[in-house]
């Protein structure tokens, strides 16, 4: 049986931690573990999933909340509390459902303080064992099984899988999600519901696997299944480039050049893994017409139109080809071989450089797997590389649904904004030791140092002072995070310490303050990792075909509210501490805001579906600036762009749909989600409805209210978070976190009888 270890570095000597591994979450599997009624259960909540997959795609993330459940001997003792048709909610019904969600969360609560979850799946790691001949040490038979059930259970209709779990099917994931159920185990025809010839049915009926994108003609042809040569120039000399040029690495995203340059590293070496009799299967497998005789050059730019969200100019296709053209015929042979040797040689002092400094989880999924194989193929024996295996668990997550590979984790994200709504309860009698815990966990995860030596001439921003969105170890500030996390630790600083624990020194909140005043751009706006303000045109050579608005960082709506309202508190508490630039920024903040907003009154969401998520953001940070309803345009038409989306039975519901399309696109059905629900509803609170018409937020409350179950949980729905436009992530501490936080702001700022 499975089971859920917290903090826990165990006994593997290439592993280390800056934090004695404090918000670390890793699955083992025990075959002692649990009572045949445990596992049974467990079994059940697996074929449950299985059945109703269709309906409700995201998991709901069972065993683990299972297994703390049974542990704390959880019971729910408070009473549970409906609204019935025409009857008004009261001061004491809004108390006991909030009461009853709060403490059905605060025994989700892990022992180090956080609170655990998945966050998003990825296969490529699979891939990368199997080249190294570690897959069967890394992941026996009870993974592969496992693995193999999020494949199954993820499949879609037609055959193929798509880039989320609601997606529709594209190249991309239906052959990668091949090539791994081939490589754990099952037959050309095998798997469950005959998942590998409904997927080799789809791949095939779209053009074969020669119209994956880039992404995935980079990864067939490591592994052999295409070649480099029909893949878009990647060459390690850009690594090489002056900071003068127009177009140079410290001038991408991080996310996207630390992709980019592991990628690099094997394009210029040119590695393809060795050529095993599965892989010369899968080559008849995969392709609509014989290996040998595919023309590569012609099909470097070809995409299937399932995959291509960002399509090229033809500009742009001829700048690939010419990089190929001119470049690669002389930097293969001599004497311009020793600049490609040179290139590579710096190329793997980056990767290592970033290894190090995320104590080899690296910034997340795609970066970690990329610069393991890179570290393999420079040393099969080597340390490095070791370092990477041992980091491998990090990345492990189980649900009903199976083993999925996750992006990385959401841990201080989760935490922080938790942390937020159990707060707002004021139930510190209830739930000190949970707050107390939750503390400690923020104090011993906050980064201690930025990165070591000349970081900036490597490509990194400071970090000192910051959180980031999973634990210590990883080492990436991230903007929203640090805000969340800093304004948690300001409002439990004026809390009594013998309920929460002493409060973070003056001096690490100024280095919080620091991250966040430095991540500013010229326009107000807030950037998520590093500072943005590198041209808009290069956004034109993103060679992805699956993302768009990913080569350069941007400023985020939802990252500068976060920022404004911990601002605004810590000048409240710290009035001495850089005065005047904290009411810059907070000036400049909110002309973001104004500037931004679209005609309709909303705001475009990057990191939660979509429209609803940054609208709440927004109102929420003006709020913290001042802004009402009565002095500021903005809200008055972000409150209405709400209030008219309000459905029949009080909720709201939005598509992830809307992220794609930049239009707001409702839930098919016109269903509500009780996510977003909670979103609109503590943003409408936030434009001082209460004060002009209480009764919309009568109703969200309403429904919120009628939803929750008997245990204080609220039922899984559809997914919520989102990244690049296309690619949705879960979070199944939403269900949890938000509909709490907005009956605490629901009880708290509106007037109950």
């Amino acid at each position: 049986m499975w089971k859920l270890k917290i903090a826990d570095g165990g006994n593997n000597p290439y592993i280390y931690s800056t934090n004695n591994f404090v918000g670390r979450q890793i699955w083992e599997f025990d075959p002692d573990y649990g009572i045949p009624e445990e596992r049974a259960e467990v079994e059940a909540a697996c074929e449950n999933y299985w059945k109703n997959r269709f309906q409700v795609r995201p998991s709901s993330d069972l065993l683990w909340r299972m297994q703390f459940l049974k542990e704390k001997r959880f019971k729910q003792t408070i009473r549970q509390v409906k609204v019935e048709n025409e009857e008004e909610i009261t001061y004491e019904t809004a108390t006991t459902a909030m009461r009853r969600a709060a403490h059905f969360f605060s025994a989700l609560q892990a022992s180090d303080g956080h609170w655990p979850a998945e966050n998003d799946p990825w296969i490529p790691k699979v891939m990368c064992l199997y080249i190294t001949g570690h897959l069967e040490t890394v992941f026996p038979e009870e993974y592969s099984k496992e693995m193999l059930r999020f494949i199954y259970c993820h499949q879609n209709e037609d055959g193929g899988w798509g880039l989320h779990v609601e997606a529709h099917s594209n190249m991309h994931c239906t052959v990668l999600n091949y090539v791994c159920m081939r490589i754990l185990g099952e037959g050309p025809d095998g798997g469950k519901d005959n998942a590998c010839s409904r997927g080799r049915k789809w791949i095939l009926d779209h053009g074969g696997a020669v119209s994956i994108p880039t992404w995935g003609k980079a990864w067939l042809s490591i592994l052999g299944l295409f070649d480099w040569t029909g893949c878009k120039s990647m060459p390690p000399e850009f690594w090489l480039l002056p900071s003068f040029l127009p177009l140079q690495p410290a001038k991408m995203w991080c996310y996207f050049r630390l992709v980019y340059m592991p990628m690099s590293y094997l394009y210029g070496k040119r590695f393809v893994a060795p050529i095993t009799p599965l892989i010369l299967q899968l080559r008849e497998e995969l392709h609509t017409q014989p290996y040998n005789e595919i023309n590569w050059k012609k099909v470097r730019h070809l995409c299937a139109k399932e995959d291509l969200y960002f399509p090229h100019l033809l500009i742009q296709d001829l700048v690939w080809d010419s990089i190929y053209i001119f470049t690669e015929p002389f930097l293969t042979r001599w004497p311009f071989n020793k600049l490609r040797k040179k290139a590579l040689e710096i190329t793997m002092k980056h990767i290592h450089y970033e290894d190090e400094n995320s104590r080899y989880i690296d910034i997340a999924c795609v970066e970690k797997v990329l610069c393991m194989l890179g570290c393999w193929v420079e040393d099969p024996y080597g340390d490095y590389f070791k370092k990477h295996l041992a980091r491998l668990p990090d990345y492990i997550w189980i649900g009903e649904d199976g083993i999925k590979m996750q992006t990385f984790g959401s841990q201080l994200w989760d935490t922080s904004l938790g942390l937020e709504a159990l707060l707002a309860c004021k139930l510190t009698d209830e739930i000190g030791p949970t707050l107390m815990k939750g503390h400690d966990y923020l104090n011993k995860s906050q980064v201690r140092d930025n990165p070591p030596g000349d970081f900036r001439s490597m490509y990194r921003h400071i970090c000192k002072g910051s959180w980031t969105f999973s634990d210590q170890d990883q080492g990436w500030q991230v903007s929203d995070c640090t805000a969340e996390g800093l304004k948690c630790c300001l409002l439990l600083s004026v809390m009594p310490p013998e309920i929460v624990g002493g409060k973070i020194e003056p001096e690490r909140l100024y280095d919080a303050i620091n991250v966040l005043l430095s991540l500013q751009s010229k326009n107000g706006g807030i950037s998520a990792w590093e500072p943005a303000g590198t041209s808009k045109w290069l956004e034109l050579l993103n060679p992805s075909e699956l993302f768009e608005d990913v080569f350069i960082e941007q400023q985020y709506v939802e990252c500068t509210a976060s920022a404004i309202d911990a601002l605004v508190l810590f000048k409240k508490l710290h009035p001495g501490h850089r005065k005047q630039e904290i009411e810059n920024f907070i000036r400049k903040a909110v002309q973001y805001f104004e500037d931004i907003q679209r005609p309709d009154g909303s705001w475009y969401g990057n990191w939660g579906i979509c429209f609803t998520y940054a609208t709440w953001f927004a109102l929420r940070g003006l709020a913290a600036a001042g802004k009402t309803y009565h002095n500021c345009l903005a809200v008055r038409k972000a409150a209405n762009f709400l209030l008219k989306l309000q459905l029949d039975d009080g909720g709201w519901g939005e598509s992830y749909l809307s992220c794609l399309a930049k239009k707001f696109t409702p839930l098919e059905g016109n269903r509500s989600n009780l996510v977003q629900t909670a979103w609109t509803l503590m943003g409408l609170i936030h434009s001082g409805l209460a004060e002009r018409d209480p009764t919309p937020l009568h109703r969200a409350a309403k429904l919120l209210i009628n939803s929750q179950k008997e245990d204080g949980d609220f039922p899984q729905q559809e997914i919520a978070g989102a990244s690049l436009r296309t690619c949705m992530i879960h979070y199944p501490n939403y269900r949890n976190i938000y509909p709490l936080w907005a009956l605490a702001e629901y009880r708290q700022r509106v007037p109950l009888p």
